[in-house]
Formats: structure tokens, sequence, C-alpha cells
């Protein structure tokens, strides 16, 4: 187990700032809500608006000086600050949409602290940078603890595809050796990152360029490092040196086995 935190800490600014867009996002399901078109057939949600913006308001009054970067916001503050939040309002926009509750709230500090929020199960996965545990109403916090014994793979299979012909998602999930050691799953938001992390999934892979630093990735990330998970990008070079997309695996042994499937076409 571990003791609450101080209210001082980033981990605590990121936890109340990761809750109020959960509480938001909670409040708001299932209701008719505007739509703003993105392109590419990406769009917000008055939702995403109105939880990025509860979320500032926690940032904002807790560290006043801090640069934010938002989902729907963008930069907020000095454009090469010293500390930056990265805000994820609603990961699973599509999802929330159409009224399936598969969704996260991400809020990280660049290099420190983060929060993962679960706007349903009102579990809230948290990392100091160093420690990662998951906080409930109720319950003492609990130590993630990753393992792949679930067998299940969750991989994102949403457009673009910048690796494509070299590697696809879906040429990962019909492999022989796959279906021999692997299950799939598809959940489409990045709240599966922190299911790595708590052992609910034993990997996640995702196509991309560069997430260490993306508003929708950072959170995940930086849970999944401090729980313990091996973290590449799919060409296996470090995340943020380089590495493209997302392998995250329980343990090095299934990032191993995945990283051999992939390899030769990434």
């Amino acid at each position: 187990m571990i003791n609450s935190y101080t209210g001082s800490d980033d981990a605590a600014v990121a936890v109340a700032g990761a809750r109020a867009g959960a509480d938001v996002v909670r409040a708001l399901y299932g209701r008719r809500l505007d739509r703003i078109d993105k392109g590419a057939g990406d769009f917000a949600t008055a939702a995403d608006v109105a939880a990025e913006k509860a979320i500032l308001g926690v940032i904002g009054a807790a560290r006043p000086d801090d640069a934010v970067l938002g989902e729907e916001g963008g930069q907020q503050g000095a454009a090469d600050p010293a500390r930056q939040w990265l805000v994820d309002p609603l990961c699973g926009t599509l999802n929330y949409a159409v009224g399936t509750m598969l969704v996260a709230v991400n809020v990280a500090l660049r290099g420190g602290a983060a929060a993962v929020a679960d706007p349903f199960s009102g579990e809230v996965y948290v990392t100091d940078g160093e420690a990662a545990w998951v906080r409930r109403d109720g319950a003492d916090d609990t130590l993630l603890t990753p393992t792949a014994a679930t067998r299940l793979v969750d991989v994102n299979l949403d457009p673009p595809f910048p690796s494509a012909p070299g590697f696809r998602a879906v040429d990962l999930l019909a492999r022989p050796e796959f279906a021999e050691r692997f299950r799939p799953r598809v959940a489409s938001t990045t709240l599966a990152l922190a299911w790595v992390a708590a052992g609910k999934r034993a990997a996640y892979v995702t196509d991309g360029g560069d997430l260490s630093e993306s508003v929708h990735f950072a959170a995940g990330i930086a849970l999944c490092r401090a729980a313990g998970c091996t973290v590449t990008g799919i060409d296996g070079a470090p995340v943020g040196e380089g590495g493209h997309g997302l392998v995250v695996a329980a343990d090095d042994e299934t990032h191993g086995l995945l990283m051999s499937m992939t390899r030769g076409r990434s």
C-alpha cells in the first residue's frame, strides 16, 4: 500500500486535474453534444472542451507559473517552458460520443508526475515519476503491478498509419504466432496503457511518430515506466529518442515476443 501524498506535490495536482476532468465527462455522458470538426473524421465534443477547462482551472490555481499544452486549447504560457503540463481531457471521444464507456482523462507534467482517470470506474492511475499506483475512493492506494498473465494485447487500429507498409498493426494480429500467444483487444483509448501498468493487459501496441510528449500518450507512458513495464517504439528504439509508435509490455519476455513479430516489417 501507498500512503496518501500531500496536496502540495505535482502528483496531487495531476490527480486533482484528472478528477476534475473526469467529473465533467461523467456528468455530460449520454447527452446530445455539439461536435467540433477537426477534419479527417476526427472531432471534439462539448465535453472535451468543458473537461479541459476544468483541468486547466485546477492547474492554473495550483501552478500558475506553469505552461499547459491542451488537446483542445493548444499551448498556453511560455513557448519554451521549464515546466509544461500535457492535457488530454477526453481520450476516446468517438467511444464517448456513441455511448461507450471506454475513455480516459490524461494529465501529465512533462518529465514528471501524471494521472490517468477512468471517469466511469472511478479509478485514478497515478505516478509521481518514481512509483505508480491506483487510487479508488474509500480504499488505500495500491501499487501497480504489471503482469502478462491475461495474455490480452490492446492494439490501436485507428488511422493514420505512418509506418505502413513496413508496419501495420493488422498484420501483427494476423500472424499465427500472435494467435498462439495472445488475444487481441481494441479499446480505442489510451486507458489501455494504464491497464498494462495495472496488469489488466499484457501489452499495448500503436503506430505513430514520437509519442513521448503527446498529450494523448505522455501520462500513460509515465505510468508504465514507473510501474516497471518495458517501453519502446515499434522499431525497438527508446521512446523520445527516435522511436516511432509504442510497444509497451508488462515484462521483457512479452516485449521480446511482440518485437520478434514486428522486426523486419518496421
